[in-house]
Formats: C-alpha cells, structure tokens, sequence
C-alpha cells in the first residue's frame, strides 16, 4: 500500500492543529497494514497476532500523537520504531507469567541469542562457562537467567490437545489418577543413600532450594553465606548424592532395594 506523505501531513496539521479526531482515526486506519507487517515479526514468541496487533496500535497511536509535522521526516520513519518499541515492552513487562526482576528477564534474552550464535559456531550447544564468558557474566547468573526463562509462559492442561477451539473435551479429564505416594517412596528410596552421607547444612540447603522453592539469593541470605557459597554447596550436594547413589547401585540389586 502506498501511503501519500502530503496527505499524512494535511491529515496530522487537521488533528493537531484543529484537533480533527476523524482526521486521527483515518491515520491509524492508513497506517495498520504497517502495525501488521511489523507485529508479524514477532508472532512466533508465543503470542497471537491480533493480540501484537493492539499492543502496536498503541505506539502508532502515541506516535501520530507526538509527531512535529515541521520536523521534515515522514510518519512511517516515526511510526516504525515507535510500533516495535511497544511491542518488545510488551514483551519485557507483560509477556512472563511470573513477575521476574528486569535483569533477568533482559539476559535470559540475551543468552538465547548468544546460545544460537555459539551452537553454529562450536556445532554444538554452548556450555554454562562458555556462556557466562560471551555475555560477560557469572555462572550463576546464567544458570538463573535460564532458570527464569521457564516463567516466560505457562500452558493451561485444560487447553485442547488438538488445538480445535470446538474440541470441548478436557485433556484432564482422560487422565487417570497416579498415587503419589508410590513416586515418593521410589524417590525416597533411591536418595536415601545418597542424602545420609551429606551434613545438617548441606541437606537444609537443599531442602530450601528443591522442596521449598527458594531461590539461592534467598538461601544465601536465609543461611548467611554468599550466593555462590550456596551455589558450590548445592554443586558438591548434589554431586555427593551422584556418588553415593551410583555407588550404591553397584551393588546386588537387593541391596539397592533395601538402601
């Protein structure tokens, strides 16, 4: 579609001169073909399209809004990045469906670039160290950056598998219960060995982080020790149970059984 420059001009000077809303309105009419191919870009994180759609009419709209005709450049020069501005804050602020500091939210972004620009250059997929060193961060910070990254978007079980919107039937519904019990005693048996050989703090530790949701900012300050003190203790924790576990498997499967 091509869009008459002389005429976004007469149509913007009748709104902020005379403050014509129609005049407004056949600008946004005008110009959502362009909020469409722009949100298009973006459709494949997950979000539906009209709904990318709405969210960058509101920067079209605060972009007609603040535009200064006498500035000399065209309203789609304006527009554009106005448009996508408000779609990547969109993004940022409202696309997780578990609040997460700014930070986080920003490298998880980062690091899944960096992830797809080092799998083609080392034709495999990244390591933790080597991901801290090409974003210039912690380990720990990625290892929670990523973490993060789960509470982008949530799925609803209710949702039909077939993704027909006239499918009535709740996938749930064709479940069948699970004795929760039988996983815990099975879990329990397979740590056991595993959990004895570590001390108080080291079994806490885990405690919190695994079984109470903390995260290890939390711990570190519920515990008083630095986050990657907490870290280590958690790496030499689990790697500990790893040993113990494997070492105990081993052995006669009866005595597996009974560990």
């Amino acid at each position: 579609m091509t869009l008459s420059s002389e005429n976004d001009r007469e149509l913007l000077r009748a709104y902020h001169g005379r403050g014509d809303l129609e005049a407004r309105e056949r600008l946004i009419e005008q110009y959502l073909p362009l909020v469409r191919s722009l949100a298009r870009r973006y459709s494949y994180r997950g979000e539906l399209l009209e709904d990318l759609v709405q969210v960058g009419c509101i920067g079209l709209i605060k972009a007609i809004d603040r535009f200064d005709v006498d500035r000399g450049v065209e309203l789609t020069t304006y527009a554009t990045p106005n448009i996508i501005g408000e779609i990547k804050r969109h993004f940022r602020d409202k696309g997780w469906s578990v609040r997460v500091p700014r930070g986080l939210q920003e490298l998880n972004v980062r690091l899944s670039r960096l992830i797809e620009e080092l799998t083609v250059q080392l034709e495999r997929s990244p390591t933790i160290p080597e991901l801290a060193k090409a974003a210039g961060v912690q380990e720990e910070e990625v290892l929670e950056a990523l973490e993060t990254g789960q509470a982008y978007a949530t799925l609803s079980l209710s949702a039909p598998s077939g993704g027909d919107e006239n499918d009535d039937l709740d996938p749930l519904e064709s479940l069948g219960e699970i004795e929760h019990e039988y996983e815990v005693s099975e879990d329990r048996a397979v740590l056991a060995p595993g959990l004895r050989v570590l001390d108080e703090r080291e079994r806490r530790i885990l405690q919190l982080r695994f079984f109470d949701g903390l995260t290890q900012s939390q711990i570190a300050q519920q515990i008083g020790i630095s986050q990657m003190h907490v870290s280590r203790l958690i790496r030499r924790s689990l790697e500990k149970i790893r040993n113990e576990v494997a070492a105990d498997n081993g052995g006669p499967a009866s005595q597996t059984a009974r560990g």
